[in-house]
């Protein structure tokens, strides 16, 4: 559950838990292809009026291009998350906050959701640290060892 109704948190705080299938258009531009569902687990608390806090764990698998050798790889995505949602006019100018719309009838935390796995996502991957990456000269992984290439003459 993503959505949630406000007068759910009358009673106290609420789980959000959901999965995110890769094709869901909550992630409809980002430019990210996943390897599976993204998992959210998190909690969802009223702190005032028309104010709500919304802390969560995101879990999923990020498929992408490694910047160095340029293999295909599989990156593990898994960050925590906190975030405001608010209706109130004066805070949404703050960017770390969530507008929300007076009154308010429920919580969305799905634009939480993509904002921050953007964030989480690397533009620029590496399938390890110790990536050696292309010979620039004939282009060979050298991951595999070293080329046949000689080193240029200063």
């Amino acid at each position: 559950m993503l959505r949630i109704d406000v007068r759910a948190l009358h009673e106290g705080p609420v789980e959000t838990a959901g999965l995110l299938e890769p094709d869901d258009e909550t992630f409809g531009g980002l430019g990210l292809e996943f390897d599976g569902p993204v998992v959210v687990e998190g909690r969802l608390s009223q702190t005032g009026d028309d104010e709500f806090f919304w802390k969560a764990h995101l879990s999923g698998r990020v498929k992408g291009t490694c910047r160095r050798c340029l293999r295909d790889m599989v990156s593990d995505l898994d960050t925590d998350v906190e975030v405001l949602f608010s209706a109130d006019p004066d805070a949404a100018e703050d960017p770390a906050v969530y507008p929300l719309s007076a009154p308010v009838i429920q919580v969305d935390v799905r634009p939480a959701v993509r904002e921050e796995i953007a964030l989480a996502a690397s533009a620029y991957p590496l399938c390890r640290q110790d990536c050696a990456g292309l010979c620039a000269r004939c282009g060979a992984d050298l991951n595999d060892g070293p080329c046949s290439c000689t080193a240029p003459s200063s």
